[in-house]
């Protein structure tokens, strides 16, 4: 099941399991929009998978089968994958 992470790894922007601005690879690294178009280019750092839009979870599924509460943040900033 998709973790949902509650914030950008690059700017710790929180993003709420409903945000329509997550942006997701498919290993679950977490950026916001403005960091994965601004400072990534669509690609995760970590991986150099492409970013996709996350899907969200219905608002009824999200008490059985909440979104994660661990952050992951690198205080040093992302740059973009080569």
């Amino acid at each position: 099941m998709l973790q949902m992470r509650p914030g950008c790894e690059c700017c710790d922007r929180d993003l709420p399991a409903d945000s329509t601005d997550a942006r997701v690879c498919s290993f679950e690294c977490t950026f916001c929009s403005d960091c994965a178009t601004q400072r990534l280019a669509g690609r995760c750092p970590n991986c150099g998978g492409e970013l996709l839009q996350r899907p969200r979870r219905p608002a009824e599924k999200l008490a059985k089968s909440p979104a994660s509460t661990e952050r992951v943040f690198k205080p040093a900033g992302c740059s973009a994958a080569s």
